[in-house]
């Protein structure tokens, strides 16, 4: 399938994570539990999709380190996303913003040191994160699939 990715860039607020990370399933978890407006959509960067988009921001589609966060056509990495994230869920996650405070470069540097061993750390999972009817709502893929 082909993806207009400039028109679903602009079109949605996305978040990519590592379906097969145990600690980025947990994330998409929490996301689909606390996201309540529904604001942020899941793509896996396994995904065709997920794919498409990494290589439109020129971005590795085989050695994946760190969630990228898609906010009005603008990407996010590392502690910023995390951050621009928790800071669109309301209260008490927005309390996160300041996080800001901290130079990104020491912020960035704690970020990669969880990312980069988190398979070590958490482990894998073979059970990737399904949509189910109530949820499905969160994911990219099946908000663009349901358009077709």
């Amino acid at each position: 399938m082909q993806y207009d990715i400039p028109q679903i860039i602009q079109q949605h607020d996305i978040i990519l994570f590592d379906a097969i990370c145990v600690i980025c399933n947990g994330w998409a978890k929490f996301l689909i539990q606390n996201d309540h407006q529904k604001k942020f959509k899941l793509a896996s960067v396994q995904s065709p999709l997920g794919e498409a988009i990494l290589k439109h921001y020129g971005m590795s589609t085989e050695h994946y380190t760190t969630m990228v966060v898609i906010l009005n056509g603008q990407r996010y990495l590392e502690s910023t996303a995390l951050l621009k994230v928790m800071q669109h869920l309301g209260r008490p996650f927005s309390l996160m913003r300041a996080g800001y405070f901290m130079p990104r470069l020491w912020r960035d540097y704690l970020y990669r040191r969880v990312a980069l061993n988190r398979y070590q750390l958490f482990g894998i999972t073979n059970q990737c994160l399904i949509p189910s009817a109530d949820n499905q709502q969160h994911f990219l893929e099946y908000i663009i699939h349901a358009k077709i």
